[in-house]
């Protein structure tokens, strides 16, 4: 397969990379969809013409958000939904009253860097939100994906996945030590291998499914970083190259309705092109997130823990 690339860059924002699109008539849902890139994702779908749908936590966040992207781009179809995504009935309700078809799914929300929570299934928080949430979600959606005949699910991942791979004998820590950043890595490797598997899996029902990294952007991900505690890391992030909140959704939206990307899936993206393989000096996606091997076993384990 050819790297697909763009003329977009790492400067690049989120209404530059799809400029003279309309998605008027397309439906989309953005998960985590009231702060940071998930906002500016949904606003910008929006102002494309979109319907638009945010799944949030906080309804009163979200409401406000709703009402500030239909004041800043004139579109009425953009409605508030709640999920958590690390309850299983919450998901599924979501996706139970969803009615209708479904054109775009932005997968947004995530958690980072967390102190060791559990869910009442003893799950790792960190990856029953990032990673469990989001395939269930997807999984309860699919008939609406199906629906629309050519759909897209936008993955969002990070870099971090380049720290951990899945641990399959032990994902939820409970017999190897508890790394908040070994567990985040894991959960956005997972992100990537559902996007492999997703597309693999959805393609004859018209699915496509990418990855991304967004880059760094200051948003509330942070909330859960001492770098007070943490030297090194704070000398990191005091030299990181930072992006503003509409160059970080810029790639969400590029694989979410850019024609540029038209049957494209399975993939691994960021500052708008598809990543090189990761090597010395070349962040780049890990080979262990495009495999499809564990993109396979990742699918049947989370089929069997939201079953069981």
């Amino acid at each position: 397969m050819s790297r697909i690339t763009t003329p977009f860059t790492r400067e690049s924002t989120a209404d530059q990379v799809i400029g003279g699109v309309d998605l008027t008539g397309r439906r989309a849902v953005v998960t985590g969809g009231a702060s940071g890139i998930g906002v500016e994702t949904a606003r910008v779908l929006a102002a494309a013409g979109a319907e638009v749908t945010l799944a949030v936590r906080n309804l009163t966040a979200g409401e406000q958000a709703a009402a500030e992207i239909t004041a800043s781009t004139g579109n009425q179809s953009v409605f508030v939904a709640p999920i958590e995504l690390a309850d299983r009935s919450s998901v599924r309700s979501f996706a139970d009253n969803w009615q209708g078809p479904l054109h775009i799914l932005v997968t947004n929300a995530g958690v980072m860097a967390e102190p060791l929570n559990r869910t009442p299934e003893g799950w790792e928080h960190q990856f029953a939100t990032n990673h469990l949430g989001h395939f269930g979600l997807a999984l309860g959606l699919h008939p609406a994906l199906a629906a629309a005949g050519n759909a897209r699910i936008v993955s969002v991942s990070s870099s971090a996945h380049l720290r951990s791979g899945v641990v399959f004998d032990d994902i939820h820590f409970e017999h190897r030590p508890y790394d908040p950043w070994a567990a985040y890595g894991q959960s956005k490797t997972a992100n990537v291998l559902f996007a492999v598997e997703a597309t693999k899996r959805w393609a004859p029902d018209g699915i496509t499914a990418n990855a991304l990294m967004p880059g760094g952007i200051r948003t509330a991900l942070q909330r859960h970083v001492d770098l007070d505690a943490d030297p090194a890391l704070k000398e990191i992030f005091d030299n990181y190259p930072w992006k503003t909140v509409e160059q970080g959704a810029s790639t969400s939206v590029l694989l979410a309705a850019s024609p540029l990307l038209e049957g494209i899936g399975g993939r691994y993206f960021e500052d708008n092109n598809e990543a090189l393989p990761h090597a010395p000096g070349i962040e780049g996606v890990a080979e262990h997130a495009l495999d499809p091997d564990a993109a396979t076993r990742l699918w049947e384990v989370s089929l069997d823990l939201l079953l069981s």
